[in-house]
Order: C-alpha cells, then sequence, then structure tokens
C-alpha cells in the first residue's frame, strides 16, 4: 500500500504531524444554508456563505454542538482506538474558548475554558484521561471578546494513520447529464484541493450511454448495459477491484453532499482497526434541510427507517442519536447507496439483480460488513413521498420475499410473512389503490418463478413495460389550479367500523358511500384521514400534479381473491423456495455471474 509524508496529509496551517480527522464543514449553496445544523450562533455573530467561516463582534457566540460539526470521540474509540485529539483552530482575534465533552446520561464537562488569543492558528492538545464512557462527544464554543474571525476548524491526532486506502468512488447514472456533469465538476474541484487526492478517485458508470467520456484526472465514464442501479453499482464494484481500490464508495449520480463528508469518511477507514468497517451516509430531506430521513435503517418484514423525522438543529436530538448509534449496529441493519463506503476485500457478495429497490438491503445484509454513521456524513435526498407508484409497490414487495428466502438470516415463519403480505394489503386497499395491489399480486408471483426470474429479466424490460400499461388511475397529471384540500373527519368509532369493513368494501352500496377527499402525497400514509371516503384525490408536493382514485368493489375483489391465492401458494411451497433461493443465491450475486452479464458484451 502507498505511503505518503505526514506534511502532505495536513492542511498547510496544521502543525507538522498533526492529521485533521475531521475538518469543518460549513453551509454550501445548492447542499443546505440551514446554518443551525452546522453551528449555533447567538450574538453578533454571523457565518460567511460564500466562504466558510464566522465573523464575531463583541460578545458573539458559536457552538459546533450540532449535527454536522460534532465529534463522536466514542465512535472513533469503539472504531479506531483511543486516539490523542486535539482542536486545531484558524482565525484572529480574542476568544473565550470552551471545549466540553458531553458523555451519555451524565452532566457535561469543560475540557478547557480560557481566553485563547488566534492570530493564525492554534492547536490545543486535550486531556481526555478518566473520560472513559462508551458514548461520548466532543464539541467547542467561542465566545469573542472583541472583533474576531474563526476561518477554519479541525479535530486533529498525532497518530498516524494505521493504512492508507485507496477509495474509488462509484457512481451510477442514466440519462441524467446535467446532475452528472454538475458533480463531475464539483468532484474535480475537491479533489484538486485535497490533501488526499492520491488516494480517492470517481468512476461514473454510465448506464444510459450518454455521457461524454471524462479527461478529468481521477474521473473515468464507463458505458454500461442498463441493468438497473444494481447493475451500475456491480460494475462500479468490479472496476474498483480492477483498478486496485481497497474500498469502494456508492454515491448517488447529484452527489448532493459536503465534498467533505468523503473526506471524513477516508479519514475514517484509515485508523479504523475492523478490516470491515463501512461507513454509511445518512439521508436528509430535500425539502426540509434539518430533518433527517434516514440514519440508516433496519430491515424486518419492511424497511424500518432509523431517526426518521428527527431535527438535526435540535443539541438534545442529535446526541441522542449519536450516542444510540455509538454502540454496534442491531440486526438487520443496512445503507442506502446514496452514500456507502465499504471494504472491496470483505463483499464476498456482489448485488442481487433487483434492477433497483432491495439491491442495497440485500448487499448489506449477506455480507459481513460492521457499518457506522458518522456526524456530518450526510446525502440530501428528494423523500420518497412523491414516488411511491405501482412500480414502486412491484419492487419493494418482490424484493421484500426474495430477502426472507433467500437470507438465512432473514427466515421467518410463513404466519410472520403473512403479516408482511397483510400489511401491503391494507395500506393499498384502504387508500383504494388496486393497481398497486395488483403490482404487489405480480411481484409475488414473480418470486414465486424463482431467482432464475431475476437473472431472465435483470434490464426489467418486460416488467417495466407491463407496470406501465397498468398504471392509469394512479398516474400524476399535471392540474393548473390544486383543488383544496379536504381530510376526513370520522370519529375513533366510526374509524374502527370502516377498518373492519376495509374502508367500507365490505358494506352494502360501497360505491355509492362516503365522501370526495383531497390529500396531499405526505399524508398517503395517514389513513385515519382516509375513513368513510368513496374518492380520493392526492395532490404531490409541489401541488403542481394530483390523481384521483375511487372504491371500485369489482377490482377490490378481483385482488384480494389473487392475493389470497398468492399467499397460499407461498405456503403450500415455502420449503421449497427457500431451498431454491438459497441454493442459487450465491450464484447471481457472484462476480462470474455480472462479468458475464456485464462485461462480456461491452
Amino acid at each position: 500500500m502507498n505511503s505518503m509524508p505526514k506534511e502532505a496529509l495536513g492542511r498547510p496551517s496544521l502543525s507538522k504531524g498533526q492529521y485533521p480527522i475531521q475538518s469543518a464543514i460549513w453551509p454550501e449553496h445548492g447542499i443546505s444554508t440551514e446554518v443551525p445544523t452546522y453551528v449555533h450562533l447567538s450574538g453578533p455573530a454571523g457565518i460567511s456563505l460564500k466562504q466558510g467561516g464566522i465573523h464575531f463582534a463583541p460578545g458573539g457566540r458559536a457552538s459546533t454542538d450540532c449535527y454536522y460539526n460534532l465529534f463522536n470521540l466514542g465512535k472513533w474509540r469503539a472504531l479506531c482506538g483511543d486516539l490523542p485529539i486535539s482542536l486545531w483552530l484558524l482565525g484572529k482575534g480574542q476568544f473565550q474558548l470552551t471545549v466540553w465533552l458531553a458523555a451519555q446520561d451524565k452532566s457535561w464537562n469543560q475540557l478547557y475554558s480560557e481566553a485563547v488569543s488566534i492570530n493564525g492558528s492554534l492547536s490545543l492538545p486535550l486531556d481526555l484521561t478518566g473520560f472513559d464512557d462508551p458514548c461520548i462527544v466532543l464539541f467547542f464554543e467561542l465566545v469573542a471578546l472583541g472583533d474576531g474571525e474563526l476561518q477554519d476548524f479541525a479535530w486533529t491526532t498525532s497518530a498516524p494513520p494505521r493504512q492508507y486506502p485507496e477509495l474509488m468512488l462509484s457512481v451510477t447514472t442514466f440519462r441524467r447529464e446535467e446532475a452528472v456533469t454538475s458533480t463531475i465538476e464539483r468532484f474535480a474541484r475537491f479533489r484538486e484541493a485535497s490533501e488526499l487526492r492520491d488516494h480517492i478517485r470517481m468512476n461514473i458508470v454510465d448506464n444510459g450511454r450518454s455521457i461524454p467520456e471524462s479527461s478529468v484526472a481521477g474521473i473515468t465514464v464507463i458505458p454500461n448495459e442498463n441493468l438497473g442501479g444494481a447493475g451500475g453499482f456491480a460494475r462500479g464494484l468490479l472496476e474498483a477491484r480492477k483498478a486496485g481500490a481497497t474500498h469502494c464508495l456508492f454515491m448517488d449520480d447529484d452527489a448532493s453532499i459536503h465534498m467533505e463528508a468523503i473526506t471524513r469518511t477516508w479519514w475514517f477507514l484509515a485508523y479504523s482497526t475492523d478490516p470491515r468497517t463501512a461507513v454509511a451516509g445518512a439521508m436528509i430531506n430535500a425539502d426540509h434541510r434539518w430533518q433527517i430521513w434516514e440514519n440508516g435503517a433496519i430491515f424486518d418484514r419492511g424497511c424500518k427507517p432509523q431517526y426518521f423525522g428527527l431535527d438535526a438543529r435540535s443539541t438534545g436530538d442529535v446526541f441522542k442519536m449519536e450516542f444510540e448509534t455509538t454502540f454496534p449496529a442491531p440486526r438487520g441493519f443496512y445503507a442506502g447507496w446514496w452514500f456507502f463506503a465499504f471494504p472491496v476485500d470483505q463483499a464476498t457478495h456482489m448485488p442481487f439483480p433487483f434492477f433497483v429497490r432491495g439491491d442495497d438491503v440485500s448487499f448489506a445484509l449477506a455480507n459481513d460488513f460492521r457499518i457506522v454513521t458518522l456526524p456530518g456524513v450526510a446525502s440530501i435526498q428528494e423523500g420518497f413521498t412523491d414516488k411511491a407508484s405501482p412500480m414502486t409497490w412491484y419492487l419493494d414487495m418482490r424484493s421484500h420475499l426474495a430477502h426472507h428466502l433467500s437470507l438465512p438470516s432473514k427466515h421467518v415463519s410463513w404466519f410472520k410473512l403473512q403479516r408482511m403480505f397483510f400489511s401491503f394489503y391494507l395500506r393499498t386497499i384502504v387508500r383504494f389503490h388496486y393497481e398497486s395491489l395488483a403490482a404487489v399480486n405480480l411481484a409475488i408471483e414473480d418470486v414465486l418463478k424463482g431467482p432464475q426470474f431475476f437473472s431472465d429479466n435483470a434490464d426489467m424490460t418486460q416488467r417495466r413495460k407491463v407496470l406501465q400499461e397498468m398504471t392509469k388511475s394512479e398516474a400524476w397529471k399535471s392540474v393548473e389550479i390544486p383543488p383544496q384540500p379536504r381530510n376526513g373527519r370520522c370519529s375513533r368509532p366510526l374509524r374502527a367500523l370502516l377498518l373492519l369493513t376495509l374502508n367500507g368494501h365490505l358494506l352494502p352500496f360501497a360505491n355509492t358511500l362516503g365522501s370526495r377527499l383531497v390529500m396531499s402525497a405526505a399524508n398517503r400514509d395517514n389513513f385515519r384521514e382516509m375513513y368513510g371516503a368513496k374518492e380520493i384525490t392526492f395532490l404531490n408536493t409541489q401541488r403542481t400534479k394530483n390523481y384521483t382514485v375511487q372504491r371500485d368493489r369489482k377490482a377490490f375483489w378481483r385482488e384480494s381473491v389473487r392475493m389470497i391465492r398468492n399467499s397460499l401458494k407461498v405456503r403450500s411451497s415455502y420449503a421449497k423456495l427457500r431451498a431454491d433461493w438459497q441454493g442459487k443465491y450465491d450464484t447471481y450475486t457472484s462476480e462470474d455471474f455480472w462479468q458475464e452479464k456485464l462485461i462480456k458484451d461491452s
């Protein structure tokens, strides 16, 4: 593995022999300008969105007890050992500097609190003797004693890296030329200025074959067969191995991350003591950039996002999340591929050919990674609110069922599997989404055909056509003047009765009874607002599109009977299905399989 002189690893203003294991992340136009998620300001203090940094007048205060800049010492100790830690500041002025240590369920401790003069850089070694709690975070606070400026900061160590990761970023794209061009430009600027430039490269796996060849150093565009995200990321992993990378980072094509997240990931991997260490990025809601959508997720008969809705501006909420995630990830934990860095040699299974949806779940559960989340390592993503459609219901059901059949660790009884079926059934029926239920039924029928079906239909061409043709009432349509929301107002006893009748489907004259509601797509899972309706119009988040569904007893009975029939088919062949899926899973997640699918004809 290549070595690197110490001087090349640090920022120019760092003391010699110091390594910036977590540098500052500043608000950035195009990513997020939710300042309280980066730094808490009070009094006469203001942040520069153009250059980063904070300007102070006397009495101005800044604290890094925030999601992006909190330092989780507990995670570093657990996976990287007990390193000496220093705080490095770059700026000018007179300040009262306080460094805080917060341990779970204990009072905070002041590690340091003194008036300091900063004229350039200041490096402060921290005495952490006696603080042995497993869950500890560090942050600092500056109070200006006069006019001043904080230009940059970092948490550093004098201990040299244990290894020097060769990190290959793998971005899969399909005909999103503008987004990918922006990503290439941002990464090129970042890499050129980075002290890690010789250890970080990027591959653009182009499933649409529409991106021109790159002449930028460290960036390669690879034309690829369109086998979805699974095929794109499988190709990315193959190319990472071919290039001799030690670690691969799967990322979305719009790269809505702070590039410093890549640096933080590299440093954490450079010090990790467990060769299985993988870093998962959180997902932050693009509509509310202070809101965690998920910080990793757990799969158990469904995908359960962790810390959904958490306010990243709240010190208490962020501390709670960081303390809880310091412990090893729970069983069934997985990470989304908007940001997932993992050791190449620990990936004993390639992705399963799901096309999209479920490939990241299967990959994380099949491989023995030790996944950790880090403060500030996150991607800004559009939520899934407007994306639900018969296509996504099909993809979700078939991957959910396939996970339970193919992975021994996710084996459940047939009875528990029926609870998963019923969840899919109830969530579609109550809101009159018969096309989505038909897609769920189709997914079960396809899984019953065995894993060979997924190999034969890896490009999803036939299934995408079928699903597009069957999506009529649930397809978004443009609207110039959106209707005003009208939610249901049924009493609790009436809601209970309507639930027993599956929102009126089992009542006589069901197609004529009920009200007409108008709801936002964000409320598609708020079933209590839907009870008593006979027609529901859903509006997208931007209120520019809608679609309308109506209670239809004929469609209800057709798809309900089909669901019962499919469930009984799964029961009658459950043991055989599991044996078939588990017996062939290794074949369809092998390097040879993907070499045949992707490399041979390219």
